[in-house]
């Protein structure tokens, strides 16, 4: 589910979607809005299988898992800082 394996493609595995929207977090932004700017850019380039909701919210579950990601204190995702 995290990496690729004979069940799950490569653009399915969480950790490919995370990357993914690691691109599109350039600034804070709500998950609302990071949804949409990651859809819009699903629909651009015209993916067989898009993801869903739910598994956009589990790739983003894990990248604040992992600390990659936080949320500020106004509740905007962001990245993480490094100290």
């Amino acid at each position: 589910m995290l990496l690729p394996t004979k069940g799950v493609s490569s653009g399915r595995a969480l950790m490919t979607i995370g990357s993914e929207i690691l691109e599109d977090l350039r600034d804070p932004m709500s998950v609302s809005a990071l949804w949409e700017r990651y859809n819009t850019r699903q629909a651009a380039e015209n993916r067989a299988h898009r993801i869903t909701f739910d598994w956009f919210s589990l790739a983003l579950a894990a990248l604040y898992a992992m600390k990659v990601v936080d949320v500020s204190d106004d509740g905007y995702i962001r990245t993480a800082r490094v100290y």
